[in-house]
């Protein structure tokens, strides 16, 4: 068995170090317990905590990485995944990565030192080629787009179906020229969501004889004031559109405010519609048609892979991807009545 007294050796440290970096205490330097994680990660070292628990059965609680706490979606995200989970008996900790690199490796590493039984994590700045992270012995379940070069448990977000039934459903209630912001094609970032999301959605207004002037598709900030500004920056083309898809719920209700900033209705002259179907969407005037991308099912799917590899009902080979099935909730904002 490992000790910390090998992980002190392989690190260069004392074990008075090591035990700081263990428990998270401050005023150690960052190379210093870069060094430290690095060794415990090459020895595989667990603490006594999670040894003896181990040895008695699991701990009962499992990790959720996330990049934002502060965004609707991540909010219900997470409420879902408490919900699920604790009906299993498991108890969950969010830790904040804040889509950084970094600390989605941090995530991966401190899973181990606090004894999780597994972890769910949302990443974002972790490459395809970083697939061998999620094959080790802890069970690790990846949400997100991006690709990787091995198979992993990875639970998908339906963004290219997802942008393509929004642009159907604006084309069905009238519009005839079509806008985006929060994506557009980028073929730098093909796994990004604002990426999919326009690539489906232009795909679906070509099918039905409609092009979409890349003029009209801005990237911006994820977040209502993001979503403002991104309208003004439209209507500051000059260019005339009537429907509008805008790549989060979030960014939709700051299009809204940045329309009627303008004296733009809508729906009277602009059909706006969002993603991901938050529980705000309901409640804004007007209320904002949004693709629900099945939340629950993705909630489901991500726990049943997890606490199947937990419960050692799978073979260290049988790895599985999960794609949930979205449906559009029509409401106000573009004059429908719910429909998938």
């Amino acid at each position: 068995m490992v000790t910390m007294q090998d992980v002190a050796r392989q690190a260069g440290v004392s074990v008075m170090t090591v035990s700081n970096v263990i428990n998270g205490r401050p005023h150690v330097r960052d190379a210093t317990r870069d060094r430290v994680l690095t060794a415990i990660d090459d020895l595989g070292y667990a603490v006594n905590a999670a040894a003896r628990n181990l040895r008695q059965g699991r701990t009962g609680v499992i990790g959720l990485a996330i990049p934002d706490i502060d965004r609707p979606y991540f909010g219900l995200l997470s409420e879902l995944i408490i919900e699920r989970a604790a009906a299993d008996g498991y108890e969950v900790v969010i830790e904040h990565t804040g889509a950084d690199r970094e600390r989605e490796l941090g995530a991966l590493r401190h899973s181990r030192l606090r004894s999780y039984d597994g972890l769910i994590i949302s990443a974002v700045n972790l490459s395809g080629a970083d697939a061998a992270l999620f094959r080790g012995e802890l069970p690790v379940v990846v949400l997100g787009e991006r690709s990787y070069d091995e198979k992993v448990d990875h639970v998908v977000m339906p963004n290219e179906e997802g942008g393509a039934i929004v642009a159907r459903h604006l084309l069905a209630e009238g519009a005839t020229s079509l806008a985006m912001i929060g994506g557009r094609y980028d073929p730098e970032r093909p796994d990004w969501a604002g990426n999919l999301r326009a690539a489906g959605f232009v795909e679906a207004a070509a099918e039905a004889g409609v092009t979409v002037d890349e003029r009209l598709m801005i990237e911006c900030e994820y977040s209502m004031p993001g979503g403002r500004e991104a309208v003004a920056r439209l209507l500051d083309t000059g260019i005339r559109f009537d429907g509008l898809f805008c790549a989060t719920d979030v960014l939709a209700i700051g299009a809204i405010r940045g329309l009627r900033d303008r004296g733009i209705r809508v729906p009277d002259d602009v059909l706006v519609a969002g993603f991901d179907d938050v529980p705000l969407a309901e409640y804004t005037i007007p209320a904002v048609t949004s693709l629900a991308p099945d939340h629950r099912g993705m909630v489901d799917a991500a726990l049943s892979m997890l606490l199947s590899r937990i419960a050692g009902e799978r073979s260290a080979g049988d790895y599985r991807e999960h794609i949930s099935a979205p449906r559009l909730v029509a409401r106000e904002s573009t004059n429908g009545a719910a429909h998938s």
